[in-house]
């Protein structure tokens, strides 16, 4: 389940607009190498040190080809190479690289069967609600606090709907 977050967020177009609730990501804490090579071989007779290895040596390989001009495809995965901006000359010969080309980067760009993977099992669940630098464990611990009513069928103005133990329960939000 990928976790997200909802945030209350002004149009910077429109800032007389009323603020509306945007989902925002919450990414998990990456693995350390060594958990997901371990995790990524088992069942097979590949070694998690060779895994890791493996990885060292591309990596290694892989930012010599970039900084030589290449595109690095990463297996089934997709490909990485560097995009930058620039700053236009008006003259062709008043163009100065060191000073005109900036914000360098790699891009990756998945292949098209691994972002349909990836896009097509993703499931969502709701981490909670950050609203005027409060966190909520949930919507509903979001309404309790606010006092309205997390089914959405009016306001229970006054202190909560009186149900349960304070716990998670379904989010009609979601």
């Amino acid at each position: 389940m990928y976790k997200y977050k909802l945030v209350k967020k002004g149009n910077p177009q429109d800032k007389a607009a009323p603020k509306k609730w945007y989902a925002t990501a919450l990414s998990e804490k990456p693995q350390t190498v060594k958990a997901m090579t371990r995790s990524a071989t088992e069942n097979t007779t590949t070694a998690p040190i060779e895994m890791e290895s493996s990885f060292q040596l591309f990596g290694n390989h892989a930012t010599q080809q970039l900084l030589q001009g290449h595109t690095v495809k990463v297996g089934e995965l997709g490909t990485l190479r560097v995009t930058f901006k620039s700053d236009g000359a008006e003259d062709i010969r008043d163009f100065n690289p060191q000073t005109m080309i900036k914000e360098p980067r790699i891009l990756f760009t998945p292949s098209k069967e691994f972002r349909e993977a990836v896009i097509n099992g993703l499931q969502f669940q709701n981490g909670g609600v950050l609203d005027e630098g409060i966190n909520y464990a949930s919507v509903v611990d979001y309404c309790k606090a606010k006092g309205i009513d997390p089914s959405g069928s009016g306001s229970t103005a006054g202190g909560g709907s009186g149900e349960g133990d304070g716990g998670e329960s379904p989010d009609p939000i979601v």
